[in-house]
């Protein structure tokens, strides 16, 4: 993954304008980091879609179609459970999973446990909204995920940056 600061991201900074989907977590790009938030812009007004995962109203969320305010360090919850709508809908990116990965299978059975109803009861948000948001990004040609320090920072940092990572490989969503 390419860095932004102390953040990364799923794709290169060039390609910021390429996405179908865009999915900021953690991030609060339009004040920390300007330029990049420019990108985001050209990309949103060229028709791409966008989910913006934050406890808070910030200025990503007045661009998102989807606006996640989920509970303060309940991400992991919240990437497992659109984790499993993903592999429910049949989503998941058969072939880049076989030829790209290591113990899909056992990954895709585990998330099979974590509904969008189990991690409702963490994150405090309405299963619906997370069944959305995990449709939109999982149905996406060119999705990409977009996180800086509000998501590495936590005890669960690493946890995070996995699911992250999780989300991207099983819908090939890479680069």
């Amino acid at each position: 993954a390419a860095t932004i600061g102390r953040g990364a991201m799923s794709n290169p900074l060039k390609d910021m304008e390429k996405p179908d989907v865009i999915f900021c977590i953690g991030t609060n790009m339009t004040e920390c980091h300007p330029v990049a938030a420019t990108r985001l812009k050209k990309a949103i007004a060229n028709g791409a879609k966008m989910i913006v995962a934050d406890p808070r109203a910030i200025g990503l969320t007045d661009m998102a179609d989807i606006h996640l305010p989920l509970r303060v360090g309940s991400d992991a919850a919240l990437l497992l459970g659109m984790a499993h709508v993903i592999q429910r809908e049949g989503l998941v990116d058969e072939g880049f999973i076989t030829e790209r990965t290591a113990e899909a299978e056992a990954f895709l059975e585990h998330v099979k446990e974590f509904t969008p109803e189990w991690a409702s009861t963490i994150t405090g948000l309405d299963p619906a909204m997370i069944e959305e948001a995990a449709m939109l990004y999982g149905q996406a040609d060119r999705g990409a995920i977009y996180y800086t320090l509000g998501i590495t920072e936590h005890i669960c940092g690493v946890d995070n940056v996995q699911s992250l990572c999780n989300i991207a490989l099983m819908t090939g969503n890479i680069g």
